[in-house]
């Protein structure tokens, strides 16, 4: 399959047509056919074919990507920007990370934040780490199980620097909020205890602070 019909492959209905065509792509690697990737990107309802859009995106120059995805962050729609960053964390040129903005690491939506997240620790630079660790506490509470469990990832891989910020978070005044710093705390102290398990400690260290206090 040659490059211009592997593009035009990526339209086709059959989500295994467009597996193929975008492995394809991959392998040539030219990079003409690097627009149509990230706007299928934004646009392909296949996880599968997702993936395989972003490796494709992974084997073109970085110096080519960065800018068009950076581009792609400012899309209004919502698979866009998250496709864009979760290939940009694949990427991992720290070119990329001023464009990681606050607006990101909190947007409304859980799947552009949580890819945002993963981006950001991927790219932060060394003396940027305290202040994504400041950003990141904001969204401490937020959300279900799994959204919570990929910013405590985030913050364990940050280290050291997450330690202030959840020692402050461990006192404020929203029960989740505190709940979260603590699981999250738990897990920068032992990076091996379950996410499940440190959610159970911090129940308990909640109940018995709130046995003491009636008492």
């Amino acid at each position: 399959m040659n490059v211009v019909r592997a593009v035009q492959a990526l339209e086709s209905s059959s989500a295994s047509v467009r597996l193929r065509a975008a492995l394809a792509v991959g392998t040539a690697a030219d990079p003409r056919s690097v627009d149509a990737l990230i706007e299928r990107c934004g646009v392909e309802p296949d996880f599968h074919v997702r993936d395989m859009l972003t490796w494709a995106l992974t084997r073109h120059s970085s110096s080519v990507t960065v800018p068009k995805l950076v581009d792609a962050l400012g899309s209004e729609c919502v698979q866009a920007r998250s496709q864009a960053l979760h290939t940009l964390s694949k990427v991992g040129d720290r070119q990329a990370w001023p464009a990681i903005t606050r607006a990101l690491l909190t947007d409304a939506d859980d799947e552009v934040a949580r890819s945002a997240w993963r981006a950001a620790v991927v790219l932060v630079p060394e003396g940027g780490r305290a202040g994504l660790a400041e950003v990141l506490a904001t969204q401490l509470g937020r959300g279900g199980r799994e959204t919570q469990l990929s910013l405590s990832r985030a913050l364990v891989a940050l280290g050291g620097a997450v330690v202030p910020v959840l020692r402050s978070a461990m006192t404020d005044p929203a029960p989740r909020v505190r709940q979260h710093a603590m699981v999250t705390e738990r897990l920068v102290r032992d990076p091996d205890a379950g996410f499940e398990c440190a959610v159970e400690e911090a129940k308990r260290i909640a109940a018995l602070g709130t046995t003491a206090r009636k008492g």
